[in-house]
Formats: C-alpha cells, sequence, structure tokens
C-alpha cells in the first residue's frame, strides 16, 4: 500500500517507515552472513577469505545500481507529495528501462575486468580461482539486483516500506536452504554459495513484481511500463549518478582497504571479513534512519510544508543518537560470541584479531549516526552533491589513515581510520547544514 508521509506525527512515522527497512536490510545482509558463515564452517579459511575479497567488488556493483534507484526515488517521492501522478507514472518507467540496460553493460564489463581487478587487488594467488568463480556468477545476476532494488525504492518512494521486507524475508530464508544444499550437500564450495545467492535474489525480484501487478493499482501501468521520457532522463541520470556515485565511492575505498588487508596475512583476511559482516548489521540501522527521513522531507518538500521537513529532522537525528548508545553495549559485550559464529573451533587468532577490533569501534558508532542523519536531510532537500562530496572526503581520510595507520597498529589500524573519516565527514556536513537550515 502506498502511504502519504505529509500527514500524521512524525516520529511515529520515521520509526514505523524505518522498521520495515532495517529488518529488510538485515535479511539482505544475510544473504552474504550466510555464505561466510557456512563457507567458514564448511569449506574452510581459504574460502572465507575468498568470498570477503570478493565482497567489495560485488557491493560496488549492487551499491552503484541502488544507488541509482535510491536517486531515482527522491524523484519519485518529491513528485508524489506534489501530486504530480502523471509524472511520476512517466518517471517510474523511464528508470525501470534505462537501468535495465545500464546493469546488462555493467554486467558485461564487471566480467571482462575481473582478472585485472583482482591482480591490481594484490589477492593471494592461492585463492584468485575461488574468488574468481564466485564473483563472475554473482555479475551474472546484476539484472535481479537492479529489477528487485527498482520495484522496492518505488514501492518506498509511495510510502511502503513493509511489502519488500516480505519478499526478502521469504528471500533469505530460501537463501540457507540453497546454502545448504549447494555447499554443503553437494560439496560446490564458494560456487555454490554464489549460485545460491543469485537464484534467491531472482525470486525476491519475482515476487514482488507479481505482488505489485495483483495489489498496487497505482503502479499497473500496462504498456505504460515501456514509456521511456527523455526529457526526465536527464534529471534522473543527475540524481541517479550522484547517488550513486557517492555508493560507489564508498566501496571503492573499501576496495582499497581490502586490498591492503590483502597483505596481512589469512587470518588478518579472515577476521577483517567477518568484522565487515558484524559492521554491516551494525551500521545498516543506521543509513536506514537516514533513508526513511529522506522519503519524509522529500515528500514533504514535494508539498512545500517546511514545517515538518525541520521536525522530521530533529526526530530523525534523535533515533540515531538513541540507536548508536544500544549499539556501543551490543557490539561491545558481544565481540566474541558474534567472531565465534563465523570460524570454526580452535581459530583463536581470528577470534582475537577480530575481538579487537570491533572493541574499538563499538565506542565510535555515535558519529556515523549522525553523518547518517545528515545525509538522509540532504538527499531529502535534492541536494546529492553534499552527500557525495562528504563520502569523498570520508574515504579519502579513511584510506589514508589506514595506509598510515595499519602497519603500526595491525588489524586495529582500521578501526581508527574509520574514525578519522568519519570526523572529516562531518566537518564537511556541518557547515553546509547550518547554511542549508537558514535558508529552510
Amino acid at each position: 500500500m502506498t502511504h502519504d508521509l505529509t500527514k500524521g506525527k512524525i516520529t511515529p512515522l520515521l520509526i514505523n517507515f524505518t522498521i520495515p527497512l532495517v529488518l529488510g536490510n538485515f535479511f539482505q545482509l544475510t544473504y552474504n552472513a550466510v555464505d561466510s558463515i557456512i563457507v567458514g564452517k564448511y569449506v574452510g579459511t581459504e574460502a572465507l577469505a575468498a568470498v570477503g575479497t570478493a565482497n567489495p567488488l560485488v557491493s560496488i556493483a549492487i551499491l552503484f545500481i541502488s544507488g541509482m534507484c535510491m536517486g531515482a526515488s527522491i524523484l519519485m517521492s518529491t513528485q508524489y507529495g506534489a501530486k504530480k501522478y502523471d509524472v511520476l507514472k512517466r518517471q517510474i518507467s523511464t528508470t525501470m528501462l534505462s537501468g535495465l540496460v545500464f546493469s546488462l553493460l555493467f554486467a558485461v564489463v564487471c566480467i571482462l575486468l575481473l582478472n585485472p581487478i583482482l591482480r591490481l587487488m594484490q589477492v593471494p594467488q592461492k585463492i584468485i580461482p575461488m574468488t574468481s568463480d564466485f564473483l563472475r556468477i554473482m555479475f551474472l545476476g546484476l539484472a535481479f539486483t537492479f529489477l528487485y532494488n527498482f520495484l522496492a525504492n518505488t514501492l518506498r518512494a509511495l510510502g511502503d516500506s513493509r511489502t519488500p521486507l516480505y519478499f526478502l524475508m521469504t528471500s533469505a530464508i530460501l537463501n540457507v536452504i540453497g546454502d545448504l544444499i549447494f555447499v554443503v550437500w553437494f560439496h560446490w564450495g564458494v560456487t555454490g554459495s554464489a549460485i545460491s545467492t543469485v537464484c534467491c535474489e531472482g525470486l525476491s525480484c519475482l515476487f514482488c513484481a507479481v505482488y505489485i501487478k495483483r495489489k498496487v493499482p497505482f503502479l499497473q501501468l500496462g504498456k505504460q511500463w515501456m514509456v521511456f521520457d527523455k526529457s526526465l532522463l536527464s534529471k534522473t541520470l543527475s540524481y541517479g549518478n550522484t547517488s550513486a556515485l557517492q555508493q560507489a565511492c564508498l566501496q571503492m575505498g573499501k576496495l582499497i582497504i581490502q586490498s591492503l588487508v590483502n597483505t596481512m596475512g589469512i587470518n588478518a583476511m579472515a577476521a577483517f571479513n567477518a568484522v565487515s559482516r558484524i559492521d554491516d548489521f551494525a551500521y545498516t540501522p543506521e543509513q536506514n534512519i537516514g533513508h526513511a527521513m529522506t522519503t519524509l522531507l522529500a515528500q514533504n518538500r514535494g508539498a512545500e510544508k517546511n514545517d515538518r521537513i525541520r521536525k522530521g529532522f530533529s526526530s530523525g537525528l534523535m533515533i540515531e543518537f538513541f540507536y548508536s548508545l544500544f549499539l556501543f553495549f551490543v557490539i561491545f559485550f558481544g565481540a566474541p560470541y558474534l567472531m565465534n559464529l563465523f570460524v570454526k573451533p580452535g581459530q583463536t587468532e581470528v577470534v582475537r584479531l577480530g575481538t579487537q577490533f570491533l572493541h574499538l569501534i563499538a565506542a565510535m558508532y555515535i558519529l556515523p549516526a549522525f553523518t547518517n542523519g545528515l545525509q538522509g536531510y540532504f538527499r531529502g532537500m535534492g541536494d546529492l552533491k553534499v552527500t557525495l562530496w562528504s563520502t569523498t572526503m570520508n574515504m579519502v581520510g579513511r584510506v589514508a589513515a589506514a595506509f598510515f595507520l595499519a602497519p603500526r597498529l595491525g588489524i586495529s589500524g582500521f578501526a581508527y581510520a574509520n574514525l578519522a573519516g568519519w570526523i572529516l565527514m562531518l566537518i564537511c556536513e556541518l557547515p553546509l547544514l547550518i547554511q542549508n537550515l537558514r535558508q529552510w
């Protein structure tokens, strides 16, 4: 169902909209976490390192595509809030057609350049075959990734964050079953893990499309799904590319850091992979609160309700703050138990390295809580250049600090590098926020 966010009490609206986003992303992250847990326990440390090395490359592709969908959804939210329904329908069909073509071309390029990229990342020769097999299959499934992200972001732009959750829940459960069949039963290793993930993404996409056809009258466009409006393409590309570049920049930084991790040995690679999975689960709700703020603010910007924009921003920041406090206690005290989920019994060095990293980063989550709130605000206001610029500075600072600190502090250096990036991001955003709020 669609939902008008220009009416009603703001804090309950934000919370109700955020919870399905959080749960949905948890199930999305379950894809990768289940891959790592099952591969690490049933195949071995080298396979876990291979999946961990592949993850930044897969994330770049997926987040670039989802960034395009997110940017287009900001336009959809604004048009929906302004009640410009004819323009909105042309926006939806134009986004789908252009995005589908792009995702197919992007997959082909990634597959062709795969081996040079792995060599550039300094991936150990021992795990290159496993990493290559995993990545080729994942790239072949990018069309499914785009279609699901497009349909899910369209529903969220119209105020429905619950429906995509149900399909992800089903898909995640099927992915666990698929991993057990292909990896544990058939002994297909990392290849089986990739096959399971792609199949389940395809099912999630199919479920979402069927639901829209049967239950969402507004999106039953018929032949209008094939309408391509050149007049809307330019702005769609502007919003979509800026959002996609932001996501790609974030993952490029992680890719460079992963290259540095790859020089520190198999234990460090395995520990960093496990920590990255845990960090994804911890960090995602902070991002989702920001995304909920984006949709609410964009709809109210379209409706020209400035008072609700100010209240929505302050409520979002408050939710971010309380979540970061909760996160500190969970990550700090649960670190060793979380690490043991990813390794076989007796791999104490991997657990020790990961626990050391998690203890440091737990106290730092207050900073990305605020940066995600600010990002949500600027996206909702349609000022995506600020989010791109601040994210770029975040990753530049993080990468530079990692190369300086990691050789001196080991894996702990990457935690301090995250801190440096978040501080630099706040320094970039706060003056622009003050200026923007004065204008509004």
